[in-house]
């Protein structure tokens, strides 16, 4: 499950969000995921090129303090993403949650809004937390304490927060989002790409804090690839806390799956393969020379599978991707497409 900052690949102007989202979809798919959680503009275009792909999204609908080709204040991003809310709330592939950008892009008079809509639709809230050290440096100086605390004073800690990144937290924030049953959204090639930094995973999950994994949105990545924020997410947390058991095969995989899904509100019907839950399901090719012998299905999936040895994959029990092929969608044809976007954009200066 793909968690946090936007999957569509940004194009231009036929309609961007819809067919940058389309080709996302696809990778994602190809790559296993079942389910992506978005945050960004346009959410009604990421919703129907979602559906569109059989794909299971959390939409996320934005706030921000400024306008954009979007919206043009507070008031038009809120009333136009609710508005997608009430128009494809019946879906069943669809969830929503509210996604204020991050605390140092939406005012305090803004949170308190989000807090009472979240409340009253019974969303969860989505937004950057403590991305870089900048960002925190700039709160101090600017209002005296730290995201964390100013959220912590307006009432939005608890269990529908999701923030995404967590990499600048000490001791004190992270016992306090352990103590509310705040997620973090964990996105370690994002965060590496954009020399962010590399979050303390394994301390979080020793505090009791619920962890996602996620790749971040294609401009901070290039790649919609779990298998390698997978494999990151768990090297990376050895390796930063100077213990090699600090995040297991089995944590990374929970991160993966159920504490995804937990992140969304959504455990009670995806995360797991249980009885009376729905069947997302994602088929490993474990004959291949890379992956033989096979000792720990856990460790396997984590330290040597790759997106190339996804077979097979259901959502919702109905199949998607069968022997490695979208069945719902034309490769050549978003193949086709991006070839498009990419004689209209054109680097300048090169």
């Amino acid at each position: 499950m793909t968690i946090s900052g936007q999957p569509k690949k940004n194009t231009s102007r036929r309609n961007s969000s819809t067919d940058g989202t389309r080709i996302a979809c696809a990778e994602m798919l190809r790559g296993g995921t079942t389910c992506f959680n978005d945050m960004y503009f346009f959410p009604e275009a990421t919703a129907k090129a979602a559906l569109a792909a059989g794909m299971r999204a959390a939409i996320g609908l934005i706030t921000l303090d400024f306008p954009t080709p979007y919206a043009a204040d507070a008031d038009d991003y809120l009333t136009k993403g609710l508005s997608v809310r009430d128009l494809l709330r019946d879906e069943p592939l669809l969830s929503f949650c509210l996604a204020p950008h991050a605390p140092y892009s939406v005012s305090d008079s803004n949170f308190r809004r989000v807090l009472t809509l979240a409340e009253q639709c019974d969303l969860p809230i989505h937004l950057h937390l403590h991305e870089t050290a900048q960002e925190v440096a700039e709160s101090v100086q600017r209002i005296g304490i730290r995201p964390v605390e100013r959220l912590h004073r307006l009432g939005l800690l608890g269990p529908a927060l999701i923030g995404a990144h967590g990499i600048y937290l000490n001791a004190d924030e992270m016992a306090l989002l352990a103590q509310y049953g705040c997620s973090i959204a964990h996105c370690p090639s994002s965060n590496l790409k954009l020399a962010s930094g590399i979050a303390p995973i394994a301390a979080l999950a020793k505090q009791g804090v619920n962890l996602g994994l996620g790749t971040d949105g294609a401009a901070s990545n290039n790649r919609l690839d779990m298998f390698q924020e997978l494999r990151l997410a768990a090297l990376l947390a050895k390796g930063y806390s100077g213990q090699a058991d600090a995040v297991g095969a089995h944590l990374a995989l929970h991160m993966a799956t159920l504490g995804g899904a937990q992140a969304l509100g959504l455990e009670a019907i995806i995360g797991s393969i249980k009885t009376g839950k729905a069947a997302d399901l994602c088929a490993i090719n474990i004959n291949d020379i890379g992956l033989i012998p096979c000792y720990d299905p856990a460790s396997l999936l984590v330290y040597s599978a790759g997106r190339e040895h996804v077979s097979d994959v259901w959502v919702a029990g109905q199949i998607r991707v069968a022997n490695g092929h979208l069945l719902e969608t034309s490769e050549i044809e978003l193949i086709n497409l991006a070839a498009l976007w990419q004689n209209q954009i054109r680097p300048r200066n090169v």
